[in-house]
This record gives C-alpha cells, structure tokens and sequence, in this order.
C-alpha cells in the first residue's frame, strides 16, 4: 500500500519561496477581514495604513537602475580625483622646471661673470707685460761722466721722487763746498773732529747720508749722483730746497 504523502514524517521542508507565498496569502486574508469589518467611511485611513505598514519594494530593473547611477557617480568622483591629481602634478612639473631654468640662468650669469674677470685679468695682464717689454726695450737715458751729467742725472731723479731743487742751486752749493771734486773729505772741521768727516761733492756726513738716502742711487757716499740726491733731499727737509742753501749747512 503506497505510504502517504502528506503525513507528518515525510513532509518536505518548506521552499524560501513557498515561505513567502504563504505569508502572502496570509496577508490578504488579515487585509480581508480587516476591510469588512470597519465602517465604508473608515476604507481611506485603513488603506493609507495599510500603505504605510507595508515595507518598499523595487523591482529588478529599478535596482539595475539605482547601480548604474552609483557607478555614474563614482565614476565621475574618479574622474574629479584623477584630473585634480594630474592638474597637481602639472603645477609641480612647472614649479620644479621654473626652478631648474632659474638655476641655470644663474650658473650662466656666475660663469660669464667669472668668464670676463678673467678675460679682464688676462687683458691687464698682457698690457703689463707689453708696458714692460716697451719699458725694457726703450733705451735707458746716459748722462756724461762729469760734473754737468751728475747733475742733470740727479736733478732727474729728484724730479721722479718729488724733490725740489734747480740746476743752477745744485751747481752753486757743490762748487763752495768740494769745487766738484766727487771724492772731497773735510777732516778739520767739528764733524771730522767728531770722527764724522764731510764727504763727496756737497760734503755729506755719513749719518745724514744715510738716514736721506734715495732708493734708487746708490749707497757708496763717494758717489757723485747718491751725494747730490742724498744731500738734496736733506736740504729739502730742512730748508724747502738746496736753492736756499748759501752757506755751510
């Protein structure tokens, strides 16, 4: 004898889908008896709770519909994100290449700055040198071996190192004093007495020689031109010149 479907042991477990057809049918019957027993003018009120109470539902294309604007939007976030990153990254290309170009410029005007002092330095150099090669090269003034060549020597030299004094000044003292004879010594008077003869041709004392020197000429006090500048040079200190020399001084 077939066993029977139905009974209790052998019934199936029911579907999600059978679930909510018989809570379906459940819900029209409640709605059913609910209708009928209110009064007609009630059916509105009952109605809008009815709307109310019951839980919103969307279909399969609305849902369909609902993604699609999502992603519309995250894709146009995506979009915003992406081109704000690539206007950022432009800006900092144009910064860091602004800054590069300035740099270079800056290098450029180091090295063309450092480029014309140098060109400078080698052009004044090379003027010096030519200046020297000229100076070498040009032929050095002679003077006679006599009285008037002393002279003339020494008043060139006294003019190139500032001293005053005129020929006829120099001529005049150095003939009462040695009557130009470049090797005179004076060994009677108070400097020979005091071991510090007068020397040369304007009668020089060893100290006074020394200590009025002229760079250039040289250190033997026999030496005509030295005497004569040396012997200058003191009289311009003491007196403003030899041409206001007269006498023994």
């Amino acid at each position: 004898m077939p066993k029977n479907p139905f009974t209790r042991g052998h019934s199936r477990a029911l579907t999600k889908r059978h679930k909510i057809a018989v809570a379906g049918v459940a819900t029209l019957g409640a709605a059913a008896v609910a209708f009928s027993a209110v009064p007609g003018n009630a059916e509105t009120t009952t109605s809008e709770a009815a709307g109310y109470s019951a839980p919103v539902k969307y279909t399969s294309e609305e849902l369909k519909g609902l993604q699609a604007d999502v992603k519309e939007q995250l894709a146009a976030k995506a979009l915003q994100n992406k081109a704000a990153e690539a206007k950022a990254k432009a800006q900092a290309e144009a910064k860091a290449k602004a800054a590069a170009a300035a740099k270079k410029k800056a290098a450029a005007a180091a090295a063309a700055k450092k480029a014309a002092q140098a060109r400078q330095a080698k052009e004044a150099a090379s003027r010096a040198a030519h200046r020297a090669k000229i100076k070498a090269a040009a032929p050095k003034k002679s003077y006679a071996n006599n009285l008037d060549g002393w002279i003339k020597e020494s008043l060139s030299i006294m003019r190139a190192k500032g001293i005053p004094g005129s020929y006829n000044g120099l001529y005049r003292n150095i003939m009462r004093e040695s009557s130009g004879n470049p090797n005179a010594i004076n060994n009677w008077d108070i400097n020979a007495i005091n071991g510090i003869p007068s020397k040369g041709l304007l009668q020089v004392i060893p100290p006074t020689f020394q200590a009025y020197h002229v760079a250039g000429t040289s250190w033997n006090i026999y030496d005509p031109v030295a005497n004569i500048t040396a012997a200058a040079n003191y009289a311009a200190h003491r007196y403003g010149s030899m041409d206001n020399v007269n006498s023994a001084y």
